[in-house]
């Protein structure tokens, strides 16, 4: 994610700090569609078009679930390894092409996702489905895991459409994500002002005063 953002123009650790009240909510419930709304607010805050954020992040929530799909391909991995079941890369890639089908739609609810690891399994190596007994103690941190990716990964794919659909405000994006350096700049033109002002103001003085002479000699003649 942090390459995809370098080439769309932002910093993926300012985006995180952006979208820091979202992922704390989305930690206290392990469910991304809880921060659903209040993400969608904050894309159009960021610049991007009400239109997009309209159709990526709620279409990303089915069909953009990264977070899930890494869960269960690796988990996969895990349970052959610790039952020592040995996998072929094009079992490996059966297991990935399977895992991408099943994983959309599993946010729906909190913990889905390691029902759907069980069907997934099953369906390419059903000796490995008694090994998921390892993954069940552990499973409410993958599930915060698994959600914090999913929603991470909406957000920069909101963000990154936009771009491509010439949609995004890139002005109003780096006011957002770098409100010091904007502060520094309006900061910057104030004292310029403030500087112009006062050449301003000692030139008409010396104006003045230069008048003010002039007429003083005209007197005298």
């Amino acid at each position: 994610l942090g390459s995809v953002d370098a080439l769309a123009g932002f910093n993926i650790f300012r985006f995180l700090r952006y979208i820091g009240d979202e992922l704390l909510l989305v930690l206290a419930t392990s469910s991304s569609e809880s921060a659903l709304p209040s993400l969608m607010d904050k894309m159009e805050h960021l610049g991007c078009s009400r239109s997009v954020v309209g159709l990526v992040v709620p279409l990303g929530y089915s069909f953009n679930l990264d977070g899930t799909n890494i869960y269960m391909t690796l988990a996969a991995l895990f349970i052959a390894q610790a039952r020592d079941v040995p996998l072929s890369f094009l079992d490996q890639l059966k297991t990935l092409g399977v895992a991408m089908l099943t994983s959309k739609g599993a946010t729906g609810v909190t913990g889905s996702g390691f029902i759907v690891l069980a069907s997934t399994l099953a369906a390419t190596h059903p000796d490995l489905v008694p090994g998921m007994a390892i993954l069940l103690g552990i499973d409410k941190f993958m599930s915060e895991c698994r959600s914090l990716t999913n929603i991470i990964g909406n957000g920069v794919a909101c963000v990154v459409v936009a771009r491509w659909e010439n949609e995004l405000d890139r002005g109003k994006m780096q006011r957002v994500l770098f409100p010091k350096s904007r502060e520094a700049e309006a900061g910057k033109l104030e004292a310029e002002d403030t500087a112009h002002d006062v050449d301003c103001e000692v030139a008409a003085e010396e104006i003045g005063n230069s008048e003010s002479s002039d007429d003083f000699l005209a007197g005298q003649a």
